[in-house]
């Protein structure tokens, strides 16, 4: 199984990004990311899944329809990841949604296979929190516009993760690949990432999955750029690192197994103490790159 599939690798049919259960090889999280012209209109079925869709660049209007009726939400959308928090569409299992765009743009449809039919709902921008994590070079922002406890799905969990140039984020490394109640929770990943230029000169950075145990060898030391996805159906994974010079996002889409949707981890035993240094070192001032905007009345 190749596991980091460089930008172009995981295209299929309309999506630059086409990443399913069944090409994954595991059961519930998918990624797509759909690029619409000027004018661009794209229709498809939900099927099994649930999917939230947010704006990557640029803005669409989401259609979602079924035997319930038809549901049709504006995003506004973003110029791109750096520049603020995007609104976003639920889409229900069931349904046969479309996307278009007038003026054009890149979207992520973010989904996991699912049991319950939850009604089509739109998210503003301004009730998603925007979290800082970690402390020093370790500081990252989190845009966590469908994590449990924010937004409810059924089994989908996607945040945004956004590192300045330097730093390390996903650290200390972490797994969620055994069934622990209370402590760890099953959760397969993706990772999609895209990097901030500089002077016209692309960013790059790395990525580390290494195995947690037997029968969970996942192993991967990738260099990554704008429109790669690394696929960690279990291990340590962790660290992520921008290059100085250029911000490093990724996209995180989360799904597994377990009746509680929650997003539990177990650090790894050789790193956990960084987490303690963190109190005594300030955030990176770079950081928040920007907040959720204000709620309008």
């Amino acid at each position: 199984m190749t596991y980091h599939l460089p930008a172009g690798k995981a295209r299929g049919g309309p999506y630059t990004v086409d990443v399913t259960p069944g090409s994954a090889g595991w059961a519930f999280a998918g990624l797509r990311v759909l690029e619409l012209p000027p004018g661009g209109t794209h229709t498809f079925d939900t099927g099994d899944s649930e999917w939230i869709v947010v704006p990557l660049s640029g803005g669409c209007t989401v259609a979602a329809a079924d035997d319930f009726g038809q549901d049709t939400f504006d995003l506004t959308g973003r110029p791109d990841v750096f520049s603020g928090v995007s609104d976003f569409a639920y889409l229900p299992r069931d349904a046969r949604a479309t996307v278009a765009s007038a003026a054009g743009g890149r979207f992520a449809l973010t989904g996991a296979r699912c049991t319950r039919r939850l009604p089509a709902r739109y998210g503003p921008a301004s009730e998603v929190p925007v979290e800082l994590r970690g402390t020093g070079t370790c500081s990252r922002q989190v845009n966590n516009f469908g994590a449990a406890g924010v937004f409810e799905c059924d089994k989908l969990i996607a945040v945004e993760v956004i590192t300045p140039g330097g730093n390390w984020s996903s650290f200390p490394p972490h797994k969620h690949d055994e069934h622990r109640p209370g402590e760890e929770s099953v959760l397969e990943e993706i990772y999609y990432f895209e990097f901030a230029g500089h002077d016209g000169v692309p960013g790059l950075g790395y990525q580390r999955v290494s195995p947690s145990g037997p029968g969970r060898d996942t192993d991967v030391l990738a260099e990554v750029r704008d429109g790669d996805v690394v696929l960690i159906p279990d291990g340590w994974h962790g660290p992520s690192m921008a290059t100085p010079g250029h911000h490093m996002y990724y996209l995180n889409v989360m799904a597994g197994p377990e009746a509680e949707r929650a997003w539990l981890i177990c650090d790894h035993p050789d790193h956990a103490w960084i987490r303690d240094t963190w109190p005594d070192q300030p955030v990176d001032p770079r950081l928040p790159l920007y907040t959720a905007p204000e709620r309008t009345r």
